[in-house]
């Protein structure tokens, strides 16, 4: 009994005392000056949207289902603000690029558009960057005009 008790106990420590050595080891070094010269990544803005009617009732469900996980915690349906402004009447104040680009380069808008930056006045929040791709925030802007009565 005591030589498998000090088998397990003596296995214990070889294995704790590798994993340390395997911690301390020096971890690769890498050349900082080749991130310095990877450009940043931004959203490609969106210049014109084509918009279809009847809507396209599968972006409509993507666009909901978008909205249900990503946009729902600060956007009320209504015109209630919640954290974000409220998505009622957006696609009548709003221009499709203006909605698409707000959705998928938040960053932007914010540093070059004016209303966008009334909107963070106003709300005191800013939107994060929700990485959706052009082909979800399609989604998202059919999901807004069916939300705005279109059919």
């Amino acid at each position: 009994m005591k030589t498998s008790f000090l088998t397990i106990v003596f296995s214990a420590l070889m294995i704790w005392g590798c994993g340390s050595a395997n911690q301390r080891a020096e971890s690769p070094k890498t050349d900082d000056s080749v991130l310095e010269k990877q450009p940043e990544v931004h959203g490609t803005e969106m210049k014109e949207v084509a918009l279809s009617t009847p809507l396209d009732q599968t972006l409509v469900k993507k666009g909901q289902e978008i909205y249900d996980v990503k946009c729902g915690a600060c956007h009320k349906l209504t015109e209630e603000r919640l954290v974000g402004p409220g998505w009622a009447g957006v696609t009548k104040k709003r221009k499709p690029t203006w909605i698409l680009n707000m959705i998928t380069n938040v960053d932007m808008m914010l540093a070059e558009d004016a209303e966008a930056q009334k909107l963070l006045e106003e709300c005191l929040v800013r939107m994060p960057n929700q990485n959706i791709s052009e082909q979800e925030a399609r989604g998202i802007l059919e999901f807004m005009r069916k939300n705005d009565g279109e059919k």
